[in-house]
């Protein structure tokens, strides 16, 4: 089969679309044939070397897939041949095959594309997780999303929408405010020319917010800690604005806060198993009635995916951007 491949002879990371060893799923494993795949920043992070997979797991980029079932382990009894699948990965995405836990697998409606399906696992599940199972949002509460724009971003204001909380948000572009506020955003803050805390205190009456979800990390601590009400937390999932800084313990301690750091891709597979089954019963009719829906920026072949890397990591996407797999004869 054929997956991209990256070499780190120069400063940025080479992907190359090339021939490598076949796989084979294990008994309680299917094969699916990978029809697209998306771009995450994790991806970005494990091309430069920074991100290596879990142990075990499969060197090749890519957390998620949609595609059509190839083969299936010897226990395995739910699947067949051809069924048309999407799921979340600990790497392996970026290849004409990957092979999925069994358990892992979400069926793709007859009515989406293989874009569509690619574009849900990872940042769908990471919102969810974030926002329900380790932040607790509950209706009428207010959270604050950080990089609105996102694919966790987009994800997070539909969910957190559909939940009945007031959503706020952060972006950096006209064209990602404007998406956010139709995705059902409340707020949303160019941080580039405004103070979030300041704008969201206003719009609040003062009061702040219950939950955060945060990429940034070290640059908003203190920001996002002054914004939060007593009782509120704090989830980081990224640093993209640094990973130190000092903070003020007084805040944390007078109004009960508490922050979480939280990963998906290591956490282990019974965990994972279980935060699929949970976003299914929760989101996933949402997701098939179209009352929420992936928001796809751009489509590259995968053959591009240098290029589809270079464009997320100029944060020009607002949403997903999908590598579409040809399967080659």
């Amino acid at each position: 089969m054929k997956a991209i491949v990256v070499k780190r002879e120069s400063k940025m990371p080479l992907l190359s679309w090339k021939e490598i060893p076949d796989i084979q799923c294990g008994p309680e494993e299917v094969l699916v044939e990978v029809k697209a795949t998306a771009v995450n920043r994790a991806d970005l992070l494990q091309a430069l070397g920074l991100y290596p997979p879990p142990p075990g797991e499969s060197e090749i980029l890519g957390l998620e897939m949609a595609g059509v079932v190839a083969a299936i382990g010897d226990a395995v009894h739910n699947r067949q041949i051809g069924d048309r699948v999407l799921a979340l990965l600990p790497g392996g995405g970026y290849a004409q095959q990957a092979v999925v836990h069994h358990q892992m697998l979400i069926d793709l409606p007859g009515s989406w594309s293989f874009a569509e399906g690619a574009a849900i696992a990872e940042v769908w599940l990471t919102a969810f997780v974030n926002l329900f199972i380790e932040g607790t949002l509950q209706p009428g509460e207010a959270v604050m999303i950080h990089a609105g724009g996102s694919g966790v971003g987009t994800a997070g204001i539909q969910m957190a929408r559909e939940a009945g909380a007031a959503v706020y948000v952060t972006a950096g572009t006209q064209i990602k405010l404007d998406k956010c506020r139709a995705l059902g955003a409340e707020l949303a803050v160019n941080y580039k020319e405004e103070d979030f805390f300041e704008a969201v205190m206003t719009a609040t009456g003062g009061n702040g917010v219950d939950l955060i979800l945060d990429p940034v990390g070290g640059a908003y601590l203190n920001r996002n800690l002054d914004l939060l009400k007593e009782n509120g937390r704090l989830i980081n999932i990224g640093l993209l604005g640094g990973n130190s800084v000092e903070m003020n313990l007084a805040t944390v301690l007078g109004k009960s806060l508490r922050i979480i750091g939280s990963r998906l891709r290591s956490r282990p597979l019974t965990e994972k198993i279980a935060i699929t089954r949970k976003f299914k019963e929760r989101f996933w009719p949402m997701l098939e009635e179209g009352r929420i829906h992936p928001v796809i920026d751009r489509v590259f072949p995968i053959e591009e995916a240098q290029a589809a890397h270079a464009y997320v990591r100029k944060n020009r996407n607002t949403g997903k951007v999908i590598l579409e797999v040809g399967i080659e004869e």
